[in-house]
């Protein structure tokens, strides 16, 4: 084979890519993974469980076995894969995740070229709604946003606690913490420190059934508001997770400026984002990177940024960098203090 042949090839994979973010996100609506959870069955048994065509789930059934999302036994039967699993509902689930990339996100993709052209969000001209301003008013949309953004901080939240150190903090905030789930392993880690969720008002009632159920409500408070105006002051330790990238220059200075403000010289900051490199090549660390840098630009026109340009970002607003610290998965910790 001609090294033509096999770059024509590998660009009609990627080409192709697209279907298997859909079969993904159609095996998470249908709950397949919970279907499958104690054992084979026959695709007409599925569709029986989940009212669709059953030659035509079988084809699903099939694709998701090519992408290793459960298995065809001898007997026809499926079953579900160790990976397949986290598109359940039990631990590890990724399944709000899937919906959210699959269907929420989907229609932004064909709008790519728009935003290269504009550098502007196509998000509003899709929904009529800027930032997260559908959130405050679609509670279906909100839920499945809030659990998608909470798989995602599991993913990485008790990481976040082990590798700072948050024994000489009293109280900490989670600045955009939606269900909480950052500062909830956070309060876990440090049976001295209490707590502070603030975001938008469509994440408090999902905040406070998750500190409830962890038996730590008594060690938090729970306050909606936009960042854009004010952060609670006071604070020893201030968290924003996956924030500052939602947004461009102008608008991420604003935040960081408020938390300036309610710091007032005091305390830490800590900013867990992904930090892109300086040069891009062709690996899935750096594929997994422009995948989200592009998401931002669609959605929020917002970007990933490299470590130099957090480092100006926050000395412009008033902080110095002090350390960076890597986690096990695609995140980092960028931990600042107020400068002078």
């Amino acid at each position: 084979m001609t090294d033509t042949t096999d770059y024509a090839n590998r660009l009609l994979e990627l080409l192709g890519g697209s279907w298997a973010a859909q079969a993904i996100y159609v095996a998470a609506e249908l709950n397949l993974a919970d279907l499958l959870t104690d054992g084979s069955r026959t695709s007409e048994q599925l569709a029986s469980a989940t009212n669709t065509h059953a030659p035509s789930l079988r084809r699903l059934l099939r694709a998701l076995t090519t992408i290793g999302v459960c298995e065809e036994l001898d007997d026809g039967s499926f079953v579900i894969t160790p990976m397949g699993s986290l598109l359940g509902t039990g631990p590890g689930s990724l399944r709000s995740w899937a919906i959210w990339t699959g269907a929420h996100l989907w229609d932004t993709w064909g709008r790519l070229l728009e935003s290269v052209s504009t550098g502007e969000s196509v998000r509003k001209s899709i929904t009529s709604f800027e930032g997260f301003d559908r959130l405050e008013i679609d509670a279906e949309t909100a839920r499945v946003f809030n659990e998608a953004m909470a798989e995602l901080t599991r993913v990485v939240a008790d990481d976040v606690a082990n590798v700072c150190d948050f024994s000489d903090a009293k109280q900490i905030v989670d600045v955009g913490g939606g269900y909480g789930d950052l500062l909830l392993a956070i309060l876990r880690a440090n049976p001295e420190v209490s707590g502070i969720i603030f975001d938008l008002s469509h994440a408090m009632d999902g905040a406070k059934r998750a500190f409830d159920a962890a038996g730590l409500s008594s060690r938090c408070e729970f306050r909606s508001g936009s960042f854009f105006e004010h952060v609670p002051p006071g604070a020893d330790a201030y968290l924003l997770k996956s924030v500052i990238h939602d947004w461009d220059d102008e608008d991420a200075a604003l935040i960081l400026r408020n938390c300036s403000r309610a710091m007032n010289g005091k305390g830490r900051l800590f900013l867990i984002e992904r930090i892109l490199p300086e040069r891009m090549s062709d690996s899935p660390a750096h594929r997994s990177s422009a995948r989200m840098d592009l998401t931002m630009l669609l959605v929020h026109s917002g970007r990933e940024r490299t470590e130099e340009e957090f480092r100006g970002l926050l000395a412009a607003t008033g902080f110095d960098l002090v350390r960076v610290r890597p986690t096990s998965g695609a995140l980092s910790v960028l931990e600042a203090r107020p400068s002078g």
